[in-house]
């Protein structure tokens, strides 16, 4: 079969941005994207609390988002679970985050970068990895290190260093935990702008197997309702610890 024409290739693509772009911009919609943000699964009901709707049109639009390839629905029991389909879509939108809060050409009233919560700046998850002041903190502590590389502002790689830093970090098997993080084909690091910090953290199968192992270990709790991540005092040790005295007192705002 002979290839489509670039003109029709191009109208296609065009088309599918601005169904995209419409179902996004969608206050409602938008609302439910952003509260699975930190990667958790939820019910229509507890989406359409997020978004301020009925639950039976939170249903509608989920409906329409799932058909576009923007969530992932999975059924459990008497229940259906909605995530976000993969790190590409939480890419997607925090990329509109980002531009959403940029300073305009216009004179406008001052707005605060980022998330006003100081919980929110401190530590939260970004879709499966770590944002904030201590994903900031982690990902300066890599690259000091020499563990990673961040080529570009989408790119990255891992140096032969990072199993060692990683173990020493995480008190880990730390080449065995990476191999059986995530599937083969997505990027062992990828650098991630920082919605409050403007600066890079890390995300990719590392990015995800930090955030994992804090959650595992108990050093930090998710919050309900929330991206917000607390740091436990035990959290605070081992992280103190790993990221060094002044790295920390960054972290913490001491």
């Amino acid at each position: 079969m002979p290839a489509a024409p670039w003109g029709t290739l191009r109208r296609m693509n065009t088309n599918r941005i601005a169904r995209l772009a419409g179902l996004v911009g969608e206050p409602a919609r938008s609302a439910m994207l952003l509260a699975l943000m930190d990667g958790r699964s939820l019910t229509a009901r507890e989406l359409a609390g997020a978004a301020h709707i009925a639950p039976a049109t939170a249903s509608r639009h989920l409906a329409l988002l799932a058909e576009a390839g923007l969530l992932t629905v999975r059924s459990q029991g008497r229940h259906r679970y909605h995530g976000l389909a993969g790190a590409e879509v939480a890419q997607l939108l925090e990329g509109l985050m980002q531009f959403a809060v940029r300073p305009q050409a216009v004179p406008q009233p001052a707005v605060a970068a980022g998330p006003r919560d100081a919980a929110l700046r401190m530590a939260r998850t970004c879709y499966d990895h770590l944002a904030g002041r201590l994903g900031v903190a982690l990902a300066d502590h890599f690259l000091e290190e020499g563990a990673i590389v961040f080529d570009s502002d989408e790119g990255g790689h891992a140096t032969d260093r990072a199993i060692g830093v990683l173990a020493r970090l995480l008190d880990l098997d730390a080449a065995e935990a990476l191999e059986s993080e995530g599937v083969s084909r997505r990027p062992v690091c990828r650098p991630c702008l920082d919605w409050s910090e403007r600066r890079m953290h890390v995300a990719g199968r590392l990015g995800a197997l930090i955030c994992r192992h804090c959650l595992e270990r108990g050093w930090l709790l998710r919050g309900t309702a929330t991206r917000a991540l607390a740091v436990t005092p035990r959290g605070a040790v081992a992280l103190r610890d790993g990221l060094g005295q002044a790295r920390w007192r960054d972290v913490v705002g001491d």
